[in-house]
């Protein structure tokens, strides 16, 4: 396990123990499964880890056999895990995937009165924002539980206050609340922070049919410094000040599982803008954009190419040797 040291991003958030069918079909015929983690804050804090930066992740996980396999896994991914918080009374949550062979995969989640689902203010400790660069959080976490939304809220405001940037992905979950309140919470949300992420659909949600240039401009006078929109089949566009930059996506024969892209996107766009001191001032972006949305869309294609959450992301030499084109030694 790491110690405190130096990080460059800290993201908090609930990850669950993943079941996937060994073969496509109902989940009611399924007799055998496979196991692993999964989540969003964690997916991205292995997708940063591998491409070489410091994470810290914050959760609570249950005191459980399952919360054992998670905390390991991301210990043996490079993640600091040193401020996780072990729940006796509440469990780690699970879920299924349910591949039919069309279509993306069906998803059931089991996390009601999760161990993550009790996060409330109390549990932030000053320790989780020490020597910390940046921020990352999701709308997922907001959706847990009774106090999560202030929790989140919380933990923002102050990442803020201590000088850290924020990057928020809203990354909708529609089981997990109503749309009255995910749209509500998700808006309030968007002033503190500097980079938001969301997709299409999500922009969508909360705003109402409008242009991709509008959007972007709506979300800057809301407050986020960088608006970076995924555009699916078009690749991703990047908005700030008055500038846009749009990015091609990069085509792949076939999608294994989406699930997870989303993530990987996201870790690839941090991994460049933290290699700068000041990702966020103007001829920063000027030069640095282009290529965080062309790894970004890069990590995002590369995602659907494998069924789990996070395990075919890539290295930074393997990240590098693809996009220049090398082959790979592989024997």
């Amino acid at each position: 396990m790491q110690q405190n040291n130096d990080v460059d991003v800290v993201t908090v958030g609930e990850s669950m123990i993943l079941f996937q069918p060994m073969t496509d079909g109902s989940l009611r015929y399924s007799p055998l499964f496979t196991k692993s983690i999964a989540g969003a804050e964690s997916n991205v804090a292995i997708g940063l880890t591998r491409l070489g930066k410091k994470v810290r992740w914050i959760s609570r996980i249950g005191c459980d056999p399952f919360g054992d396999l998670i905390v390991s896994t991301l210990a043996g991914e490079g993640v600091d895990v040193s401020c996780v918080i072990r729940d006796k009374k509440a469990p780690t949550a699970i879920y299924f995937k349910e591949f039919k062979g069309y279509g993306n995969p069906m998803i059931y989640y089991y996390r009601k009165y999760s161990a993550a689902s009790k996060f409330s203010e109390a549990d932030i400790q000053p320790e989780w924002l020490a020597n910390a660069r940046h921020l990352h959080v999701t709308g997922i976490t907001p959706a847990l539980g009774e106090r999560t939304a202030d929790f989140i809220k919380k933990v923002m405001e102050q990442a803020k206050a201590r000088g850290l940037t924020v990057s928020f992905d809203p990354n909708l979950r529609r089981k997990l609340w109503s749309e009255e309140q995910a749209r509500r919470v998700l808006l309030s949300l968007m002033p503190l922070c500097d980079i938001f992420l969301p997709g299409l659909e999500e922009a969508k949600f909360l705003m109402g049919e409008q242009p991709v240039a509008e959007y972007g401009k709506q979300f800057l006078q809301m407050g986020p410094k960088l608006v970076v929109m995924k555009l699916g089949q078009e690749g991703s566009i990047g908005f700030y000040q008055n500038e846009a930059v749009q990015s091609p996506v990069f085509r792949m024969d076939k999608v294994v599982d989406p699930v997870g892209a989303g993530d990987a996107f996201a870790a690839g766009l941090l991994s460049v803008l933290l290699d700068e001191d000041q990702p966020l001032d103007e001829d920063v972006l000027n030069i640095c954009l282009p290529k965080a949305l062309k790894r970004a869309n890069l990590l995002g294609a590369l995602a659907t190419q494998f069924k789990g959450d996070w395990e075919g992301l890539p290295s930074i030499r393997e990240v590098e040797q693809y996009i220049e084109g090398q082959d790979m030694i592989t024997r």
